[in-house]
């Protein structure tokens, strides 16, 4: 049995504080083979994760909030917002599920923030996830900026 307790978030949550990331995975499924991989997120505000999707192969994407905040934000092929929404304990929007050949991101509203994450799989660096070409690749010096953007397109703050 695989338990997720307060001692494994807190784990996670201070290596992704400690990382360059600003986020940080702890995986559940055994090998990038499995068909289902499921993993600890956990995300700091100001961590970027590029847009993308998952086609080719064709992957559903879900997400369970467990602490903090989250924003979930879906875009069209030029990079507009066309769903969102804030996965939150407190706000009672427990998670969201993102369809294949959907572009999407999350991004972190509060410290401390781990999300479960799921997908099919299996894992493959080459293939997993189609970047969106309208958005900065992370390490760009524009992530910042267009993060920033996001939350104000998607009418939410940090914190």
């Amino acid at each position: 049995m695989k338990i997720i307790d307060q001692d494994l978030i807190s784990n996670i949550t201070s290596q992704a504080k400690s990382s360059l990331r600003k986020r940080m995975n702890y995986n559940f499924h055994e090998t990038f083979d499995a068909i289902f991989q499921r993993m600890l997120n956990a995300l700091e505000p100001g961590t970027y994760v590029q847009p993308h999707k998952h086609e080719s192969p064709d992957k559903v994407e879900a997400f369970i909030i467990l602490k903090g905040k989250v924003l979930v934000a879906e875009f069209d092929d030029v990079g507009n917002v066309t769903k969102s929404c804030v996965l939150s304990v407190e706000n009672k929007t427990f998670g969201a599920e993102v369809a294949p050949r959907t572009w999407h991101c999350i991004a972190a509203l509060e410290p401390g923030s781990v999300v479960y994450e799921a997908k099919e799989g299996p894992y493959s660096p080459i293939n997993d996830k189609n970047f969106a070409p309208w958005a900065p690749k992370e390490g760009d010096s524009n992530c910042q900026e267009y993060l920033n953007g996001l939350l104000k397109r998607c009418n939410v703050r940090l914190g």
